[in-house]
C-alpha cells in the first residue's frame, strides 16, 4: 500500500471519528437557533403590543398605528434572521458588503416593493382616507379595514376583501365618500307629459318633509331636469347624513313611486308610437 492511500485512509479515517461531535455540534446549534427563534417572536409581540397600548393613548390614527406596527414588525424580523445567522458563522460585514456591491439589482427587484412604501408614506402623510372611510379607487371600492406597510385592505359590500397596493393608490384619483359629514341624494324619476307638475312637487316634497333621516336644515327640492321623449324628468333632491345615506336613498326611491301613486301620476316607460298612414 503507498503513501498516498495511507493517508487518504487516515484522513477519511480522522473525518468519521469527528462526525459525531461535528453532527452535534450542529444539531446544538439548531436547537439554539429555533430557540432564539422563538424567543425573539415573543419578544418582537411584546414590543409591538407596548407600541400599540402606548399610540392608541396618545390617541394616534388607526392608519398609522397598522402602517408603524407592520414597519416594526419587519424590521425586528430581518433583525432576527441576521442575529440568528450570525450563530451559525455568518459575518454581517460580509454580507452588507455583498448587499452594497447587489445594490443596482436588489434595488430594480424591490422597485415595486419600495414605491409601495413610498406610497404608503403619503398616504399616512397627506391623508386622502383613513381606516373607516369608504372610497372608489378605479373598479374598486370598499371600507378600508387596514393600511399596512405595502398594502391597504378594502372589505367591499358584499363582503370581499380587496388588496390594493400603497403604490397604485398614491398615484391614482381616489374618490372618498365619507369625507363629508353629508352627501347629496338625487333620485330622478319621470312622469308622464299629461301629468300635472305641480300636483307631482308636492307629493314629493311631502315625502322630504316627512323623512326623519332627511335633513331639513339643508336644500330640499323637485325640480323638472329634462323633457324627455316619453315623459318629464324630474329630479328629488335632499340631503342626509353619510352614515345614513344608502339606507335614505333606498326608502326615498320607494317612497318616491308610493308617493306618484296616491296622486294618480303615472311614471311612464319608454315607447314608441308608430303612426300608418293608409292610401286609399
Amino acid at each position: 500500500m503507498s503513501t498516498t492511500e495511507e493517508i487518504d485512509i487516515d484522513l477519511i479515517q480522522s473525518y468519521l471519528q469527528q462526525l459525531p461531535d461535528a453532527a452535534l455540534r450542529f444539531g446544538v446549534r439548531v436547537l439554539l437557533a429555533l430557540l432564539v427563534f422563538v424567543i425573539g417572536s415573543q419578544f418582537i409581540r411584546l414590543v409591538r403590543k407596548i407600541f400599540k397600548k402606548s399610540m392608541k393613548r396618545s390617541n394616534a390614527d388607526v392608519g398609522v398605528v397598522q402602517f408603524l406596527d407592520s414597519f416594526i414588525k419587519i424590521s425586528l424580523y430581518v433583525l432576527l434572521v441576521f442575529l440568528i445567522a450570525s450563530g451559525f458563522g455568518l459575518d454581517a460585514a460580509s454580507v452588507v458588503a455583498l448587499l452594497g456591491s447587489a445594490g443596482v439589482a436588489i434595488g430594480l427587484a424591490v422597485q415595486g416593493s419600495l414605491s409601495n412604501f413610498a406610497g404608503g408614506v403619503l398616504i399616512l402623510l397627506l391623508k386622502p382616507f383613513k381606516v373607516g372611510d369608504y372610497i372608489i379607487a378605479g373598479a374598486n371600492e370598499g371600507n378600508v379595514n387596514e393600511i399596512q406597510i405595502f398594502y391597504t385592505k378594502l372589505t367591499t359590500a358584499d363582503n370581499r376583501v380587496v388588496i390594493i397596493p400603497n403604490g397604485d393608490l398614491a398615484n391614482s384619483s381616489i374618490t372618498n365618500a365619507s369625507a363629508m359629514t353629508m352627501r347629496r341624494i338625487d333620485i330622478p324619476v319621470g312622469i308622464s307629459y299629461k301629468a300635472d307638475i305641480k300636483v307631482a312637487r308636492e307629493a314629493l316634497m311631502k315625502l322630504l318633509d316627512n323623512d326623519d333621516k332627511v335633513l331639513q336644515n339643508q336644500e330640499k327640492k323637485v325640480f323638472v331636469d329634462e323633457l324627455g321623449d316619453s315623459a318629464v324628468k324630474l329630479v328629488v333632491r335632499c340631503y342626509a347624513t353619510t352614515d345614513d345615506f344608502w339606507e335614505t336613498k333606498w326608502r326615498l326611491t320607494e317612497g318616491v313611486k308610493c308617493s306618484l301613486d296616491e296622486v294618480d301620476i303615472e311614471i311612464p316607460y319608454n315607447q314608441v308610437d308608430v303612426h300608418l298612414n293608409s292610401r286609399t
